[in-house]
């Protein structure tokens, strides 16, 4: 197994990981970094589309994470 392997399996572990865990918080969390895992993966590789999918996952999901935080903050007031 080479190190771009390994980064590729690396993302795949979080990513099933974020699908295991409970809470939309930690799903997006663990999703984030899985895609970012994965855009590292796809520049060692060449693969574009698969830096342009997650680049765009990773916008999504960073955004929905300050949107549960703000919510999580303005209810705790």
């Amino acid at each position: 197994m080479n190190t771009n392997d390994l980064i590729g399996y690396t993302g795949l572990a979080f990513n099933l990981y974020s699908m295991y865990t409970k809470g939309e918080y930690k799903l997006r969390l663990f999703s984030t970094v899985a895609n970012v895992v994965y855009i590292v993966y796809g520049l060692l590789i060449h693969a574009l589309p698969i830096v342009i999918g997650c680049a765009i996952a990773v916008v999504l999901h960073t955004y929905r994470l300050k949107s549960i935080l703000h919510d999580r903050n303005t209810k705790s007031t």
